[in-house]
């Protein structure tokens, strides 16, 4: 009896110990630099969005957050080695809406959006801009769509890229508004304005950031934003919701993600960090200067988010016939 009882207490013993190793280890985490994976060459909207956060969030855990930029298949190199690292908590994948795009995109992904990550938080949150080159003789969404449906009109937009959000967007605005465009792809956003600009095509659904000096320097002309809501910064500028495609809505959306497997008690004290710093003045400001809007969410928050953009661009991508590399 006594040494089944030995037996017991040091198995209880044992049990003990490993809560308590295991408690220790959340607790000390993290005890090394983290690497934030950008699948994305410098530079771009999510390049900005993980500088501004990376310092920050390093003060906050008390560890280096080195930024690795892995561009490469529209982003699909990156994220895929995030996909198969390790669950550790020190490896992040730094994401666009794009990443719910892939599975429509891509006939054979190394990596499933939703079943290989663990959603941390989402970060930030910006609409696109319409914009044409001022020599096209339209001030509005009307206007535009009014000119699109004459005869001969032959009007083209740009695009960073087959699949990108610029893309889908230009894709949603032709199926709602009943029109043709020709869709021309560039190798990214600099190209694209670039084309604007010199009038190799008539009009661009263009991130904010890309965008917003051209605006204002008026060598281009915005025509709207495709949210639902006007964005703070340039509260003249309506949506193409108010201007009469009712219920169109592109909004992009920046986020951070870690590798499934990932324990809950380390995506919960990410999510906590970033939560912290994107209430801060400073990062709400550096954001809305560029045409962003601070967003925080819960994982379960953005876990549902990716969900139903993946549902919604495989209809419009279908829709346009867009087939899948």
């Amino acid at each position: 009896m006594n040494s089944r009882r030995q037996r017991v207490g040091a198995a209880v013993l044992l049990l003990g110990l490993g809560f308590a190793a295991d408690r220790a280890h959340a607790q000390a985490y993290p005890v090394r630099p983290l690497r934030m994976v950008v699948p994305a060459a410098p530079g771009g909207g999510t390049d900005f969005v993980a500088r501004v956060l990376s310092g920050k969030l390093a003060e906050r855990l008390g560890q280096p957050v080195v930024i690795d930029n892995r561009g490469g298949a529209g982003g699909s190199v990156g994220t895929e080695l995030v996909a198969r690292s390790s669950g550790d908590g020190y490896t992040l994948l730094m994401v666009f809406v794009n990443f719910a795009i892939y599975p429509s995109l891509y006939a054979k992904l190394g990596f499933d959006p939703i079943r290989d990550f663990e959603p941390v938080s989402e970060l930030a949150t910006t609409p696109l801009v319409l914009v044409v080159n001022p020599s096209l003789p339209v001030k509005s969404v009307s206007e535009l769509i009014a000119l699109a449906h004459k005869p001969g009109s032959a009007l083209n937009y740009a695009a960073p890229g087959v699949g990108s959000l610029g893309h889908l967007a230009g894709e949603l605005f032709k199926q709602m508004a009943g029109i043709g465009m020709t869709h021309v792809p560039y190798k990214g956003g600099g190209p694209a304005i670039a084309a604007l600009l010199g009038g190799e095509v008539q009009a661009y659904f263009s991130t904010m950031p890309a965008a917003v000096a051209q605006i204002r320097a008026g060598r281009l002309r915005a025509l709207a934003v495709t949210g639902r809501r006007r964005v703070a910064t340039e509260p003249t500028i309506p949506t193409i919701s108010e201007s009469g495609l009712a219920d169109y809505d592109v909004t992009g959306w920046f986020g951070a993600l870690l590798p499934a497997r990932t324990p809950r008690a380390i995506v919960d004290q990410l999510n906590s960090s970033f939560e912290e710093l994107l209430a801060s003045p400073e990062v709400k400001e550096r954001f809305r200067n560029e045409g962003l809007e601070a967003q925080p969410s819960s994982p379960n928050e953005f876990a549902a988010r990716i969900k139903d953009d993946v549902a919604k661009w495989a209809k419009v991508v279908k829709r346009a016939e867009i087939k899948p590399e």
